[in-house]
């Protein structure tokens, strides 16, 4: 998706210039865009009257924003003690390579999904999990992994 003024205006309106709402506004920039886009990092920064180092400094130290475009869907694998010995290690290698992800975390090259690994969803009883966008999914298996890629393939 393209960052354009419009966009990012209507995001900043709902902040009044102040280095507090940083977070929050570049939160919501993350939620439009899927990213943050380096000219939508300067005009929250110009908005909210922030240093731009300072936009960068927040925008790097949070695992939860990228710089890099994701996917459409955001696929995260419980990789945390209860999902890891009832096998989530062998459904995260599923779900990595039917979406061909080289790396550990990744996304794919038509921007359809992100892959990334999370240590606890909070589900531990339903081991292995794994969440697809605000959805959770449990008692995975390679097998189950593939028919949910294929369902989501779809929407």
């Amino acid at each position: 998706m393209s960052v354009t003024f419009k966009a990012l205006e209507n995001i900043l309106e709902h902040y009044p210039p102040s280095s507090e709402h940083l977070i929050s506004a570049l939160q919501d920039v993350q939620a439009k865009f899927k990213y943050l886009p380096p000219e939508a990092m300067t005009a929250v920064c110009d908005h909210l009257g922030v240093p731009l180092s300072r936009g960068w400094a927040v925008a790097t130290f949070y695992k939860t924003f990228s710089l890099e475009p994701q996917g459409e869907h955001d696929v995260a694998v419980c990789l945390g003690t209860a999902c890891h010995v009832r096998g989530a290690h062998n459904v995260y290698e599923k779900f990595r390579r039917e979406l061909e992800i080289t790396g550990q975390e990744g996304t794919t090259r038509d921007l359809k999904f992100s892959l990334r690994q999370v240590r606890c969803l909070g589900c531990c009883s339903m081991a292995p999990v794994a969440q697809v966008d605000e959805e959770i999914h449990g008692n995975l298996s390679q097998r189950k992994a593939g028919h949910l890629l294929r369902t989501y393939r779809t929407r």
